[in-house]
């Protein structure tokens, strides 16, 4: 069961326009367009996905943790946080979350963490 204050997508695996399963360890890169929807489900359990985003249409452009926490005066990323470019720019935003609280800054996770 979902506690209250999180959101599960609404959006059905089955109609994605594509789908990609990506081994621990491994990369991944594909374009986002606006206004298409990108998740990232942890399949085995207890894993931290390292994710950059950059604009397709400058690389110099790049999601940026420090724009995104100033932005919305939280370090922790849930529904409704919009990550922000290097330069302030919104890139994307998060539309749901099972887990609820997820650190940027903390760097790669573990149980311990």
């Amino acid at each position: 069961m979902i506690a209250p204050s999180l959101k599960e997508s609404t959006h059905s695996e089955k109609t994605a326009a594509y789908s990609a399963d990506v081994l621990a360890g491994d990369y991944w890169i594909h374009e986002i367009a606006k206004g298409q929807i990108f998740r990232i489900v942890d399949l085995g359990g207890n894993q931290a996905v390292d994710t950059l985003f950059y604009s397709a249409h400058d690389t110099a452009e790049r999601y940026s943790a420090t724009d995104t926490i100033v932005g919305q005066g939280n370090i922790y990323l849930t529904t409704g946080t919009r990550l922000r470019s290097n330069s302030g720019n919104p890139m994307l935003t998060i539309v749901a979350d099972t887990c609820g609280r997820h650190d940027t800054l903390g760097g790669a996770c573990a149980v311990e963490s």
